[in-house]
């Protein structure tokens, strides 16, 4: 059963979630972004998402680091998504295989 403080912390982080993303729409409604700010742009999921999984990666278990090399690889070859799901997918079966 879900407590009443978990549901609150729940919809609180999707509201601010929801928030961020919906910010950046607003603020650039109606503008003109030269290319090199639209490449910029292109570029900041990546960016978010590194920073929010490099420290994992810093604690040196094997399937880790082993899920960083197929997601680079994947990287190479995929778009975002794409990479994203294989990066999950492979970290989560070496987990699960190499504790």
């Amino acid at each position: 059963m879900l407590h009443l403080p978990a549901l609150l912390a729940i919809i609180v982080m999707a509201l601010v979630t929801y928030l961020t993303r919906i910010s950046g729409y607003l603020l650039l409604a109606g503008r003109c972004l030269s290319p090199r700010m639209q490449a910029i742009m292109d570029i900041v999921p990546g960016c978010v998402l590194v920073a929010v999984i490099a420290p994992d990666f810093a604690t040196g278990r094997p399937a880790d680091i082993l899920g960083l090399f197929a997601t680079i690889l994947a990287a190479t070859r995929f778009s975002l998504l794409p990479t994203m799901l294989c990066g999950i997918i492979t970290t989560g079966l070496l987990r699960a295989v190499l504790g």
